[in-house]
């Protein structure tokens, strides 16, 4: 995927349109975890050093299209001032009279955050006609000479501010965030460096199935773990007691271990498992094989599974990783996904996470700075892995 970059632009003396992801969590009025933010610094920070200014889009949280100030963006408007040297406005609204004047008199090395553009539902383009998003994306992009988008986050929503405003402005480009996450992602999937080994974890396998499917066409090995596991175990005829099953996708997941068998992909369950007779974290547990009896539920894989997927991991030399091993939220059952996390993190291969639970645990066990590469997008790295082409991306003007 060969797109335009932002170091390809010459933003001096220019406006930048830029669509970042500051989707933060904000309680009180203050953001409680600003990583979103600080992300897209690289990004704004070019601009403003290379002569530019910025006007900066952005949506958060699900206002549905109405002007609802418990989602503004003020917060990440004022967090994002303390993180940079310019000055930062926040505009009242996202398009209108009163933003165009603030834009047209803003001068280079100064940021104005447009209001949350999930305010008008021309955004999401629910309720409304082609026509009018068309309109709504037509005057958002009227805001700057060129694009830039950083993200990755949005890009699977074939959104006004992602992949209808492109459409009004020559040069589209991906900013470092997203050029990093096309990167890694686009080369996993293009050209791995072998062996290749992906790690499939998280509750269930519908959410999964287009994943493992692709992986089945690149893959050398695919390690199962989580709760889609007892799925797998139910179309092999294992006893799985009272563990997650999706009996819909019984026979789906039968088929899928055909194919691996006849691909030749090493696909790999759990051999043993840690148990537990409730789902809490006081309650009793035992490690048991690959047969559950009844009245016992799996919430982790177990030591030799453990052990045998991070052999498995030591030996490849491209890994990724979407989806837990187990609910690593209760301590009793986090063995598995942090064992496997520390693993990745030691192996001198191309390490790539993605998908919001794995993340959350790369970043539990502080070894984030280990892995080649986190993603920022939890559905949009998901997409990208099935082999889809996010609309947000394609958007983007080709080199």
């Amino acid at each position: 995927m060969n797109k335009l970059t932002i170091k390809d632009l010459d933003v001096q003396g220019k406006r930048v349109l830029m669509r970042v992801d500051f989707n933060v969590p904000v309680k009180d009025g203050v953001v409680g975890d600003d990583t979103r933010i600080t992300a897209a610094l690289p990004s704004i920070n070019y601009v403003l050093e290379n002569g530019g200014s910025l006007v900066l889009m952005s949506h958060c949280g699900r206002p549905k299209g109405e002007k609802n100030m418990e989602f503004t963006l003020k917060p990440a408007a004022d967090r994002l001032a303390e993180l940079v040297s310019a000055k930062v406005t926040l505009a009242p609204d996202v398009i209108g009279p009163e933003v165009k004047a603030l834009v047209e008199a803003l001068p280079a090395g100064e940021i104005l955050v447009l209001e949350n553009v999930r305010f008008y539902k021309e955004e999401e383009g629910k309720g409304c006609t082609a026509e009018e998003q068309d309109a709504f994306a037509k005057e958002l992009a009227s805001f700057g000479d060129v694009y830039v988008s950083d993200a990755f986050g949005t890009a699977h929503r074939a959104h006004a501010s992602m992949a209808v405003v492109t459409k009004y402005i020559d040069q589209c480009a991906a900013g470092f965030l997203l050029s990093k996450e096309i990167e890694y992602l686009g080369k996993a999937l293009e050209a791995p460096v072998k062996p290749f080994v992906a790690i499939i974890g998280g509750a269930k396998i519908s959410g999964k199935i287009d994943v493992v499917t692709n992986f089945l066409d690149k893959c050398d090995a695919i390690l199962i773990g989580g709760g889609m596991a007892y799925t797998f175990y139910k179309a092999q005829g294992k006893a799985i007691g009272g563990s997650l099953v999706e009996d819909d996708k019984v026979e789906l997941a039968g088929q899928i271990l055909q194919q691996a068998e006849a691909k030749g992909v090493k696909l790999m369950l759990p051999v043993d498992n840690m148990v537990a007779d409730a789902f809490s974290a006081d309650a009793n547990t035992k490690v048991v094989g690959d047969s559950i009896e009844d009245g016992w539920m799996a919430l982790d894989i177990g030591p030799k599974t453990i052990e045998l997927y991070c052999n498995e991991v030591a030996s490849a030399k491209t890994v990724v990783w979407n989806g837990p091993m187990g609910c690593f939220e209760m301590k009793p059952f986090a063995a598995g996904t942090f064992s496997v996390c520390e693993a990745v993190a030691k192996s001198d291969s191309i390490s790539i996470i993605g998908g919001g639970d794995s993340v959350a645990a790369v970043n539990l066990s502080g070894v984030a700075d280990q892995m080649s590469h986190v993603s920022t997008g939890g559905g949009a790295s998901l997409e990208f892995m099935e082999g889809k082409q996010l609309p947000g991306i394609v958007a983007l003007t080709d080199k």
